[in-house]
């Protein structure tokens, strides 16, 4: 029988659980501190530790140390209502197995609890050193919340506390360099420089000077010895963007270094010991350059020890919303008021399919703010081809007027961590008429669509996944009974979905 310690401070939690893993092969513990659970555990000798973020004593990353320190291999899943990317990175290079948002799903919380409880078992059978590694507290500035981009913040973490290389690719725009400088700043290597060079933005011809430095008189114009990024980045990290435009003879130089750790500079004669973490990233697919010659295949595997692939802004409209509200407040200026967005304009940004990512979405915020000429964005302070490629109809009747506040900046997102379904005014009576009016333009597109129904549904489904399965909860979210929402469940058909009980 495996044994779970849930650590949480909320009796609503707890009973949750009991709930979820009422299984004759799981005995569930609890405990309502983190100095409490970290008493249990040479006790109880659980398989897995799941603990919460935001607790009184104890956080759930202290926690998470301590718990390193007993026993480096007990798996330990965190939850968290503020999921951010700095407690994702943190939790995973602290060594956390995994890491939950809330609300969660349950179906997704027994898969990953069933994961955690294999790699468990797994490590039972083999001697796992898992070092507490050292903490770091930086803002990356690297925004999301869907699964895509939780895939990737895990990655930066589990990376930064290895010395391996990177390859980071993805389309053009995408923060291929944020993610490179989330790296750096959470890697052993922090307190040492961090060099980024555009391979595609310098001359062939002093690229390599660039990177290995010349002696003087090595070519025209080499009036003095230069030192290269290579020697200027010992001991710390160097970026190479845009690496698949580097040419055979500099890739060649590349490779030497990687494997030996060793250069030449330009002109000279002497090698020149350095020890650089190199994280490269490109926009390219280098198994086809490879393929066609144009890149060397023993580099493509040096490179590519790790790879991150970041998705393009089109494959996560969800996160649209968080960055809107990030660049509001980033182009704001100290102490100024960000403006708002208004809904038709929100919806506008995302349905459009952005083919410059997130570096174009910042440039279209930017130019609202700039023509905006009140305190809401409007459809027509976007530039046209965003209004032009989007897929819905902006009606322009005063609609503009209808604003949200920003993600998780309102007091019910700052209470309940689901920035995205508790957007809006303060005022819900307020937005209701508004609401209704973009309803009925779903509706008229889309003559399918029941409106009260689809509502109701969404609604039973959203409160069902605040309270993690409690209907009693639930129902007085919803103001109705509890006999009333299990009609409703039933109705829908979302008992299978939620797994609720």
């Amino acid at each position: 029988m495996d044994k779970i310690l849930l650590i949480d401070d909320e009796a609503d939690v707890q009973y949750s659980f009991r709930r979820i893993f009422d299984a004759p092969d799981i005995e569930l513990h609890t405990a309502s501190s983190g100095e409490e659970g970290l008493r249990q555990i040479p006790v109880l000798r659980p398989d897995l530790v799941i603990t919460d973020l935001r607790m009184a004593g104890l956080n759930g990353l202290e926690t998470l140390k301590r718990i390193r320190q007993l026993d480096p291999k007990l798996p330990v899943l965190l939850m968290t209502a503020y999921g951010t990317t700095q407690t994702a990175i943190e939790a995973m290079k602290l060594g956390a197995y995994d890491y939950l948002l809330k609300p969660f799903d349950v179906p997704k919380l027994k898969t990953l609890v069933y994961a955690a409880l294999k790699a468990a078992r797994d490590m039972r059978q083999a001697v796992v050193v898992q070092p507490t590694l050292e903490e770091a507290d930086y803002d990356v500035g690297v925004i999301g919340r869907s699964e895509a981009m939780q895939t990737v913040f895990k990655l930066v973490g589990q990376t930064a506390a290895a010395e391996a290389t990177v390859l980071i690719t993805g389309e053009s725009g995408t923060g291929k360099e944020l993610v490179a400088r989330a790296i750096y700043h959470y890697s052993r290597r922090a307190d040492r420089p961090f060099l980024a060079i555009n391979c595609a933005a310098i001359p062939e011809n002093l690229l390599e000077s660039e990177l290995f430095g010349h002696e003087k008189g090595a070519f025209t114009g080499a009036t003095q010895q230069r030192i290269g990024k290579f020697e200027q980045c010992h001991g710390g990290t160097l970026f190479l963007d845009e690496i698949g435009d580097m040419s055979p003879a500099t890739q060649t130089k590349i490779l030497r270094v990687l494997q030996n750790g060793t250069l030449e500079r330009v002109g000279g004669n002497g090698v020149i010991q350095v020890d650089v973490r190199v994280i490269a990233a490109t926009n390219k697919r280098l198994e086809e350059a490879v393929a066609n010659r144009e890149f060397r295949e023993d580099l493509f595997y040096r490179l590519n020890v790790v790879r991150i692939q970041l998705p393009p802004l089109r494959e996560r409209r969800d996160d649209i919303r968080h960055l809107v509200d990030y660049f509001l407040r980033k182009l704001a200026g100290p102490g100024a008021k960000p403006k708002q967005i208004g809904r038709p304009a929100l919806q506008a940004l995302e349905a459009y399919h952005w083919p410059g990512n997130v570096r174009e979405l910042e440039n279209a915020i930017q130019r609202a703010i700039v023509v905006s000429k009140g305190q809401a964005i409007l459809p027509a302070d976007l530039p046209p081809e965003v209004i032009q490629g989007g897929s819905i109809q902006m009606t322009p009747s005063g609609s503009g007027t209808e604003t949200i506040s920003a993600p998780g900046s309102g007091p019910a997102a700052s209470a309940s961590g689901s920035g995205a379904a508790r957007t809006g005014a303060t005022s819900v009576a307020a937005d209701l008429p508004a609401l209704a009016q973009a309803l009925f333009r779903l509706a008229r597109n889309d003559p399918k669509l029941k409106v009260i129904p689809a509502v109701e549904r969404e609604l039973v489904i959203e409160a069902l996944k605040e309270t993690a399965g409690n209907q009693v909860r639930a129902a007085r979210l919803l103001g109705i009974t509890r006999a009333t929402l299990r009609k409703r469940v039933e109705k829908f058909g979302i008992k299978q979905e939620l797994d609720v009980r």
